[in-house]
């Protein structure tokens, strides 16, 4: 549970209908092997315990009395099980007959939990044999002991208050007005759903959407347990089809028509993040609706990890995903440069092509741009600006790059005009220091800038999400445009767009040239290259881009702790990264985090295209001189 994982599996296990006595057995059999592997939370499906299929003979006062003896074996044997377990049975009070869940956790019974909404159409008839728990509130005796009876019940787990369950049954989710609404709005956050759900054509991926939208929609965690194929075929089929799924993510999901457990991790502090950070969440008012609260106890343990943990979060790691999110980033580029033209009624833009990725990307969206308006690519200027470190490789693919576009060359050396500067201020040009590198940045924004006022053009910024993190970029200098295509897009990002174009253009001699951009090394071509090739590489100083989008991603948009980030990034880099590399890129990135932020206190404008973003107006409100200690402090105690 350390970092707010809790480990959570829904479990189909094989039953016989009818038989209490079997099913009990496999129950319990599924109860060890799940503690076994150190579950927390076990969903099994409805009625699990007599089988979901039993018709009419759930009107048999033998098969009702056997259900509740089979409930309270299954209660005495998770004295010693360090779980909280939901099963399903019929259950009678006051002449009625419930469709339930039980809670069970070592050797109590904590709540009993009717279903609300009873389907009673096509296959359903469910309203034969039981009546609805809607409304109801109400204690039974169970065992000598009184439990409480009703929908509104919430589970809280003491050792770990941030974690708060809450129960509906199959149907519940399909109806317009879930109880799963109301229970988090009262404060759960992790809803289990006991289902008994048959299969037809076309069924599972509504299923699958159905609970992936209410775990969005609620910023919840969402365990559906379903029947499986060992129940009646009488008339239907049924998958045991299980899924889990957090935030609109699916984190696991079963094959069909088979009876076993689906066992991963969902981090509820993730989830308290997300509902702190949308401030549309609203809590249930007070009195709204009358709820039970029980508390139970799990150790604390340190929860070891199943899930996939995503070395690269902003990158779909589906192709056809992929390449639509590809194109849609593009157009929202595009879109965003297009409405700033329109406005400023400019047609001419003005643009430094390095032969790097950014810049590159920057002008494929400007072409775009230029496409959308019905304007000539000849009025896109496009200047290299070859200086110290300039290689024949990137001078090259420049220069072909805006051959192949259709925009206008344009060529200024730096060379002389930042030796005039170097002697001007008395800049020994040997010293190759912080000075000998930003002088150069910043005569080519100056060479930029003042080409868009003879043109009557605007500057279009190159610099990418991932260097604003870091602060890699020069104040005024390559910091500074009018508007900035690329400033939401990490640099991992910016490799896959880049190939995406070059892929899906159609033009060779464009398409190798994107192609050998993007096998060039990142590097700001600041200090004189060594024997023709790169000598400055980017990611050699600052550290691999892939880690610090993991980490700018994993901080920003789901709020998390450096040491979690660290466990976190251990996992997704296993095989790349030593743990002490990762460590100490992760304690570079905070430190350039914080002390580099009044770089982005005065962004130029930019189109958001993703859900990090780190512009002062939008996504990023932040002191500039907030202390980075504690963040520090956390990483050195690892």
């Amino acid at each position: 549970m350390k970092d707010g994982f809790i480990k959570v599996a829904a479990i189909t296990p094989n039953v016989k209908v009818a038989d209490v006595d079997y099913n009990c057995q496999e129950i319990v059999k599924k109860i060890e092997e799940a503690a076994e592997k150190d579950v927390k939370v076990m969903v099994f499906p409805e009625l699990c315990i007599t089988g979901y299929t039993c018709q009419d003979l759930f009107l048999q006062d033998v098969l009702l009395e056997a259900a509740l003896d089979g409930l309270l074996r299954i209660k005495a044997h998770s004295k010693n099980i360090d779980s909280i377990i939901f099963v399903g049975l019929p259950f009678a009070l006051n002449g009625k007959l419930y469709n339930v869940a039980a809670v069970v956790y070592k050797g109590e019974i904590l709540g009993i939990v009717p279903k609300t909404f009873l389907p009673n159409y096509n296959e359903f008839y469910e309203v034969r044999h039981f009546a609805s728990g809607k409304d109801i509130k109400a204690t039974v005796v169970i065992d000598k002991k009184e439990i409480p009876f009703g929908t509104n019940q919430i589970f809280t787990c003491a050792d770990m208050p941030s974690l708060r369950s809450a129960v509906e049954l199959c149907e519940d989710l399909w109806v317009p007005n879930p109880p799963s609404i109301n229970h988090c709005l009262e404060g759960a956050n992790l809803i289990v759903n006991l289902s008994a759900s048959d299969q037809i054509i076309g069924k599972a991926r509504y299923r699958r959407e159905l609970v992936n939208g209410q775990s969005a929609r609620l910023v919840c965690g969402y365990i559906y347990a379903s029947a499986g194929p060992s129940e009646s075929t009488q008339d239907v089929v049924y998958s045991g089809h299980n899924i889990i799924a957090e935030n609109g993510k699916m984190l696991a999901d079963s094959k069909l028509f088979t009876e076993d457990m689906l066992i991963t991790e969902i981090d509820i502090k993730l989830l308290e993040a997300e509902r702190r950070r949308m401030t549309t969440y609203q809590s249930a008012k007070q009195g709204m609706a009358e709820y039970v609260y029980t508390n139970f106890n799990l150790e604390l343990s340190e929860t070891q990890l199943t899930r996939f943990i995503d070395p690269k979060p902003f990158v779909p790691s589906s192709t056809a995903e992929r390449e639509l999110r590809s194109n849609e980033i593009l157009t929202i580029q595009a879109m965003g440069l297009k409405k700033r033209l329109e406005h400023i009624r400019c047609k001419t833009a003005v643009i430094g092509i390095s032969g790097g990725l950014d810049s590159t990307l920057a002008l494929l969206v400007t072409a775009k741009a230029f496409d959308y308006l019905g304007l000539d690519r000849k009025g896109i200027v496009a200047v290299t600006m070859p200086g110290f470190g300039t290689t024949d490789r990137t001078y090259d693919n420049a220069v072909r790059l805006i051959k192949e576009i259709g925009a206008t060359f344009k060529e200024v050396s730096i060379v002389n005009a930042v030796n005039q500067h170097f002697s001007d201020i008395g800049q020994d040009s040997s010293n190759h220091d912080v000075t000998y590198e930003n002088s150069q940045a910043r005569e080519r924004t100056q060479i930029l800038m003042d080409i868009a006022n003879k043109e009557n053009g605007i500057v279009i910024g190159t610099g990418d999400l991932s260097e604003l993190a870091l602060g890699w970029a020069t104040y005024n200098g390559d910091h500074m445009s009018m508007y900035a295509v690329n400033v939401s897009i990490p640099k991992t990002l910016v490799r896959y767009l880049v190939q995406y174009y070059a892929d899906t253009c159609g033009k060779e001699v464009l398409s190798k040239t994107l192609y050998d951009v993007l096998d060039t090394p990142v590097s700001p071509e600041l200090l004189p290259p060594t024997k023709g090739k790169i000598s400055q590489k980017t990611e050699d100083l600052v550290g691999p881009y892939e880690l610090h989008d993991f980490f700018l991603y994993h901080m920003l948009r789901l709020q998390q702790s450096p040491s979690k980030i660290y466990r976190l990034a251990k996992i997704a880099f296993a095989n790349q990264y030593p743990d002490e590399e990762i460590l100490k890129w992760e304690k570079t990135f905070y430190k350039r985090f914080f002390a580099q932020h009044f770089k982005r206190s005065c962004l130029p404008d930019g189109p958001k295209v993703g859900s990090v973003a780190v512009s002062p107006r939008g996504d990023l409100r932040m002191p500039s001189d907030a202390s980075e200690s504690m963040w520090l402090k956390e990483l050195e105690c690892l």
